[in-house]
């Protein structure tokens, strides 16, 4: 793993943020009808899911992302701020609304419905030039993202997943952008519908084909990964946990692998301890707001002396 001399920042993070809402239901809402929630939680959300996630970690962590000039990006920001996230790179912007989505959350997954328009400036707006990092991460998609091959050039690793697409397109053209990329972290829907393929494995190969290091995350089913320079592939079942909220569990899996990469783990371990912190992340409602700090894993980790994978690395941290 490289080590940037004079890096002033482990990890930069850039995508779309959101103001989340989420709502704890008793079942699905039907049309006519009026289900009232049985709690509810507000929290950042979008690529502010990694964000917090990793410096709850202990990662010096940026973000680069552009905030609406309302109240609801200046709740946002101010959250964000207070988790000790650097905002150097990011941008408030009039005229423009903070995105705001609300999650549905019942029976054990979520959907979600959200209203806001692409922001006025592109990542690559934001980092003209990448700042020192050891690594970056960031959501790919339909849009420019020349930044990353900037940020590999200069030497950080890059980390990438890939979002829900509205338009049920799935254009591969998307995967094109894995040629700046190091680490591919998609979910399992996700790698099937980009790849045209019939399971996350079928998937995983063939995205191996573009991407030095595939991991697919697959909910209740585990995770696998697949490392294409040395072959090496593992299969991590998921932590049975009661889950409350799935919202972000994904981030929070792709920023547990990226805080395990920077620890120089090996790939099991770093996959499992992956799996863990989204695991505990859906045991509460929100997104970043449940992405688990040092005590709640160390906490974990006293309810369940019976596996070892990761005791040492707990115990090492649970300090922080």
């Amino acid at each position: 793993m490289p080590e940037l001399d004079g890096a002033a920042l482990d990890v930069v993070v850039s995508g779309l943020v959101f103001e989340d809402l989420v709502l704890g239901l008793p079942a699905a809402p039907r049309p006519g009808t009026e289900v009232w929630a049985t709690e509810s939680h507000e929290s950042p959300g979008g690529i502010a899911n990694f964000a917090v996630a990793l410096a709850r970690l202990g990662l010096r962590t940026g973000m680069a992302a552009a905030f609406g000039a309302d109240a609801g990006g200046d709740r946002v920001r101010a959250y964000l701020t207070a988790e000790g996230i650097d905002l150097t790179l990011s941008r408030r912007l009039a005229g423009w609304q903070t995105p705001l989505t609300v999650a549905l959350a019942y029976a054990g997954d979520r959907a979600l419905v959200t209203r806001g328009t692409p922001p006025p400036l592109s990542a690559d707006e934001l980092i003209t030039t990448p700042p020192a990092a050891r690594a970056v991460a960031a959501h790919i998609g339909p849009w420019p993202n020349e930044w990353l091959a900037k940020a590999k050039a200069a030497g950080s690793v890059v980390f990438a997943d890939v979002g829900w697409d509205p338009s049920e397109q799935w254009d591969p053209e998307v995967l094109d952008q894995l040629q700046h990329c190091d680490v591919f972290l998609p979910n399992a829907d996700e790698a099937m519908h980009y790849t045209r393929t019939d399971s996350p494995e079928q998937a995983m190969h063939r995205l191996a084909e573009r991407v030095p290091l595939v991991v697919v995350s697959n909910g209740a089913a585990g995770a696998t990964a697949l490392d294409a320079s040395t072959g090496e592939q593992v299969t991590v079942p998921a932590y049975q946990v009661p889950a409350a909220d799935t919202t972000g569990a994904g981030d929070v899996f792709a920023a547990g692998f990226i805080a395990a990469t920077l620890w120089e783990l090996p790939l099991a371990q770093r996959v499992r301890f992956a799996a863990l912190t989204a695991a505990l992340s859906v045991t509460r409602l929100g997104g970043a707001d449940a992405a688990p700090r040092w005590a709640d894993l160390a906490a974990w980790q006293a309810a369940h002396p019976e596996d070892h994978h990761l005791q040492a690395l707990i115990s090492a941290h649970s300090g922080r």
